[in-house]
């Protein structure tokens, strides 16, 4: 018995609910939005079903696919929830007839729930919808991250995504947009946004914008996923660049931490630690895309990793090279993040000042004035420059922006080296 009560046996259920709803959670929505047809039904019915679960599995023992047991749960205590809504018993059976037929032991066989993720992604994307609430509804929806997560991933208030989710929702109902993936005549201009919240979701796998850990592989791991999903379904050269691009990131995610969890920086990592699979697989996708002459900037940034990648050592990285793709990649996608790391590949490629000053010259305008990144990286120049005070300074602007534990940690130490 627990502390609080608990018995051994619950404690462990529990645990092994809450890993089923780590990575089932987003799987079971999807496939329950498509059998309800409405957002918030299919949400309240999925947690409906891990409540149930929680009773059940305890008597019972844990399915051999929770998943198909939780969809099948949730359909039916919406159905029940329906026909206590209708409180008649004509209108239970019209709604009961609203949902649409599902299979009742849904697995991972039938193509329909293979592919409800993907539809989600289309739907969430739908251009009837405002930009910054398509991503925001992805993050929320398809990938699971609270509404606090995303406001800390977007540095705004949650209440302001909080707003922008329900409007999404409210659009899509009234709207009646339908759950689908586009046909393929009009896939193609569907798809910039679809890869544009892919990488989004990617990214905050690859480098949590806040918390304990330095990634979230759940998240990286499903990005990758979509992508591949989203290559059997178009296979053009951007959809290859940025499958190859996280592939070639993904590649380095286990010599990104120590054994204690800590941050290890790229020129520290162990490159013998690296999957050679995910890199040869990711260099020959990039391969193709630049063949096809009709790439684009996630083409280009993968390329840019592939340098990386095929260096043995650090010092060995091949600089110039990497300048010279950002060149190309601040003329297809002129951001300040691309300027910045631009800037920072000059600085490695010998010129430490001229690097400093461009960091210096992006600092000056607005933009990147709340990106911890950016003031971590003046501080490292200004620290190999022999600039401490410098150096002190832009880390502790750093430190107070950034909001993941490793990074704060990581940059403490470097303030106290100097200090």
């Amino acid at each position: 018995m627990t502390e609080r009560g608990h018995t051994d046996g619950e404690v462990t259920l529990r645990t092994r609910v809450d890993a089923v709803y780590r990575t089932e959670s987003r799987r079971v929505l999807a496939t329950l939005i498509r059998l309800l047809g409405d957002f918030d039904r299919a949400e309240e019915a999925m947690h409906d079903a891990f409540t149930v679960a929680l009773e059940r599995w305890h008597r019972d023992g844990v399915p051999a696919n929770p998943r198909s047991w939780l969809i099948s749960t949730a359909r039916f205590r919406a159905i029940d929830a329906g026909r206590r809504h209708a409180r008649l018993e004509h209108a239970a059976h019209d709604v009961a007839a609203s949902l649409h037929p599902g299979p009742s032991d849904a697995g991972d066989d039938d193509p329909d729930v293979r592919d409800d993720q993907l539809r989600l992604v289309f739907t969430c994307c739908h251009p009837a919808l405002a930009a910054d609430a398509q991503v925001a509804l992805t993050l929320r929806e398809v990938c699971g991250l609270t509404t606090e997560e995303i406001a800390r991933a977007y540095l705004t208030a949650p209440s302001t995504i909080a707003q922008r989710i329900v409007r999404a929702k409210q659009k899509i109902r009234v709207a009646r947009i339908p759950y689908q993936v586009p046909d393929l005549p009009t896939l193609p201009e569907r798809l910039h946004t679809v890869l544009q919240v892919i990488y989004l979701v990617f990214n905050e796998g690859y480098s949590a914008s806040a918390g304990a850990a330095v990634t979230r592989h759940d998240l990286s791991a499903e990005a990758i996923r979509l992508a591949r999903l989203l290559r059997g379904l178009l296979p053009e050269p951007e959809v290859e660049g940025l499958l190859a691009l996280m592939l070639l990131h993904s590649s380095r995610r286990v010599s990104r931490t120590g054994a204690d969890g800590e941050l290890v920086l790229l020129e520290a990592q162990d490159r013998t630690r690296w999957d050679r699979a995910m890199i040869i697989e990711g260099s020959t996708l990039v391969q193709g895309a630049l063949r096809s002459r009709r790439f684009g900037p996630y083409t280009l940034q993968a390329a840019i990793a592939a340098v990386h990648a095929e260096a043995p050592t650090a010092a060995a990285t091949d600089w110039r090279q990497v300048v010279g793709l950002y060149d190309v990649l601040l003329r297809v996608e002129h951001t300040p993040v691309v300027a910045l790391n631009r800037a920072v590949a000059i600085a490695m490629c010998g010129d430490v000042q001229a690097g400093l000053a461009a960091i210096d010259a992006l600092l000056a305008g607005t933009t990147l004035a709340g990106y911890h990144l950016a003031h971590a990286a003046r501080a490292d120049l200004c620290r190999r420059c022999g600039r401490t005070d410098d150096a002190l300074a832009s880390y502790r602007i750093a430190l107070g922006l950034a909001r993941q534990d490793p990074e704060r940690r990581f940059l403490q130490r470097r303030i106290d080296e100097l200090s």
